[in-house]
């Protein structure tokens, strides 16, 4: 079951985060974001790569903006771009053989049940649901769709045209709370003050431009496309977006705030039973038995938990306080985390 391990992302645990005004009005879904509807809102950081500082930046600049209200999620994406193509029309297509944009949420936090929703510049979207992480045996639920989703693009330029003056795309997606509320705490909208997971990613491939539209590059080592670029908005620390430890925190908010944001200090703690998750895994993939010796996997690493393990041949469960010691956290082989 757990013959392959589970990478250590080579990052800083420091997820981005993002106050999401309340929507003053109804969105008129077009692909635009210079109206009225967007102007509160204001911009993510520009993307950077998915390795974070392992890379460099971006040469073309992408950035989100998000509102809510008691209907829908709302979710706004500028991608400057010069080459602006699309081949995928089918609904549920793999959309990121394509360069895309690509929104993930976790409700809950706790890293199963999630949402993964894709799209290209013909409006082609790919929307799936997620029962667990790849890496944890969690098959995607293709035939699953957000029922009333909105979406629309805005071209700036001519699509597949690599003779017109192309400037970029733009995104707006309206995700419906009823939708998204299956996997939410307690089933229902989030509260003021409230955050979720959430992170962003841009698909890039090398292209070329012929003369009635353009393909990938290809590698003359491999004869197959050279590998797409990841842009993403928080940084995960490998070119996996499937860890939703590592997405940002996006915190409802109305007129009276929240206005700004530090992370829970129970973040801390969870994010320490995670790197013993990985440990524990990788530890079973080299040994086929997990470990009961906290220290070993703790190596020679800073830590603030003090993990209680119980291990039986094929599961394990690990334990540690909440920063205020009234509670306890768990976390288990294929990655579920809870408090009790």
């Amino acid at each position: 079951m757990f013959k392959s391990g589970v990478p250590e992302p080579n990052i800083s645990f420091a997820p981005k985060h993002y106050i999401c005004r309340r929507a003053s009005g109804p969105l008129a879904v077009d692909g635009r974001l210079d109206k009225p509807f967007w102007k509160d809102a204001a911009w993510t950081d520009d993307f950077v790569d998915i390795e974070g500082d392992l890379r460099p930046n971006p040469g073309k600049r992408t950035r989100v903006k998000m509102l809510w209200d008691d209907e829908y999620f709302y979710f706004g994406a500028e991608m400057a771009e010069d080459q602006i193509w699309a081949t995928l029309t089918e609904r549920d297509s793999v959309i990121f053989h394509d360069n895309d944009f690509e929104i993930f949420i976790d409700p809950d936090g706790d890293t199963h049940h999630y949402y993964e929703f894709e799209i290209n510049a013909l409006n082609t979207v790919w929307d799936l649901f997620l029962v667990k992480p790849y890496r944890d045996g969690g098959p995607p639920l293709n035939g699953w769709d957000i029922s009333g989703l909105r979406t629309a693009v805005h071209i700036d330029g001519q699509l597949n045209n690599p003779k017109a003056n192309n400037r970029g795309w733009s995104v707006e997606v309206a995700m419906p709370w009823n939708s998204l509320r299956e996997c939410a705490p307690e089933g229902r909208l989030p509260r003021i003050g409230e955050y979720w997971r959430v992170n962003f990613s841009r698909v890039q491939w090398q292209a070329e431009a012929l003369e009635d539209g353009y393909r990938k590059v290809n590698d003359p080592a491999t004869g197959r496309p050279y590998p797409e670029d990841n842009w993403v908005w928080s940084p995960m620390g490998l070119v996996n977006m499937h860890y939703p430890e590592l997405w940002g925190y996006v915190v409802f908010a109305d007129e009276e705030g929240p206005y700004s944001f530090q992370p829970p200090a129970d973040e801390k703690v969870k994010w320490e039973l995670r790197k013993l998750y990985y440990r524990q895994r990788n530890h079973y993939a080299q040994h086929e038995e997990f470990s009961r010796d906290a220290a070993l996997l703790m190596g020679t690493d800073q830590w603030t938990i003090q993990p209680a393990i119980e291990t039986t041949g094929r599961l394990f469960q690990i334990a540690a306080s909440s920063a205020d010691g009234s509670s306890t956290y768990y976390i288990r082989e294929d990655g579920k985390l809870w408090k009790e």
